[in-house]
């Protein structure tokens, strides 16, 4: 008794299938998590102001003391402001 080709070609397409139907289901998923995650770091940008207390893409907390059209200047210790860009702010923090 040989192997039975067409069984294993058709077990063969129908995984492929599935794994299509996944990949895709995974694909509409993780895009409308990225969009969510654009919208929100837009409004972060744009609710930017002095005296805002952000967080750096790295961890590191801070408070705005100046604005510039692509860096932010933030006090992270008292008396030490670094200029960072203003890309780098993942968050507001609570206050």
């Amino acid at each position: 008794m040989g192997i039975n080709w067409e069984v294993v070609s058709w077990t063969c397409i129908t995984l492929a299938v599935i794994m299509g139907i996944v990949g895709l289901i995974l694909s509409f998923i993780s895009a409308k998590n990225m969009r969510k995650r654009r919208e929100a770091l837009g409004e972060v940008h744009t609710e930017l102001k002095i005296g805002s207390k952000i967080m750096f893409a790295g961890g590191i907390y801070g408070k705005v003391v100046g604005i510039e059209e692509e860096t932010v200047n933030v006090e992270v210790a008292k008396g030490t402001v670094i200029q960072i860009s203003r890309y780098a702010i993942q968050a507001l923090a609570d206050s």
